[in-house]
């Protein structure tokens, strides 16, 4: 993963915001350069119409590409100093001209959304070598209602290849047994299969649909009411 992947993989580019920030609109991509480090540098970041960022940097004094920003485990403390000055510029973009995007795959940005309009719940990481596993919990008494994250398709299905997003919720036994047998539902990933279903996250499901299950597993967390 390049410094900029890393440092957008989650983030969505808001386009009307790139012009007021310094970029110059181009025929294929918005392009941004600044000088940085006294002058010593200069970088140029272009951003597509896909959003994909991309950079290089400039020894200025050279006018060439700057090589050791991109050589891995390079101990260089110099290097270091020049890699930590371009990441602030890429920060501070991230910051101004992209909003949150808490997963990779569309329609699981969607449904987080939905999950955050309907219960006012956003997904925490607790994890910090699965940082693209998301959890989300009732507000009230912390109880999980989903767990969203990226697997590899062939955990789900030996013959598909890739990854793909999913969603793990929490239902009753009968109805799991029920779905399970229908497009987009899989015993659940990694969880107890009597009580969690996976469902994938590939526009195999309408979000409605999706939201309709999620809502019932939210159900599951509420705090029962005491007898009188």
């Amino acid at each position: 993963m390049t410094i900029e992947e890393e440092i957008f993989k989650k983030s969505a580019v808001e386009f009307e915001k790139l012009v007021s920030f310094g970029f110059k609109k181009l025929s294929k991509f918005y392009e941004y350069q600044t000088e940085f480090m006294q002058g010593e540098f200069k970088t140029v970041i272009r951003i597509d119409k896909n959003g994909n960022i991309s950079g290089k940097v400039y020894d200025v004094e050279n006018d060439e590409e700057y090589l050791p920003l991109r050589i891995e485990n390079n101990k260089s403390a110099y290097s270091g100093i020049v890699k930590a000055n371009y990441e602030e510029i890429l920060v501070n973009i991230r910051e101004k001209c992209t909003k949150q995007k808490y997963f990779i795959h569309p329609q699981s940005n969607r449904i987080a959304n939905l999950i955050f309009e309907k219960f006012q719940v956003k997904p925490d990481f607790p994890w910090k070598d699965y940082d693209t596993y998301g959890v989300f919990r009732n507000t009230n008494n912390r109880k999980w209602f989903a767990l969203l994250m990226d697997i590899e398709k062939s955990k789900l299905d030996k013959t598909k290849v890739g990854k793909t997003d999913v969603i793990n919720i929490k239902l009753d036994k009968e109805e799991i047994q029920s779905l399970i047998k229908q497009n987009g539902f899989y015993p659940a990933y990694h969880m107890n299969k009597n009580n969690w279903i996976t469902i994938v996250l590939d526009d195999t499901l309408p979000d409605d649909t999706v939201m309709k299950y999620i809502s019932e597993s939210y159900g599951f967390t509420k705090q029962k009411k005491s007898k009188q």
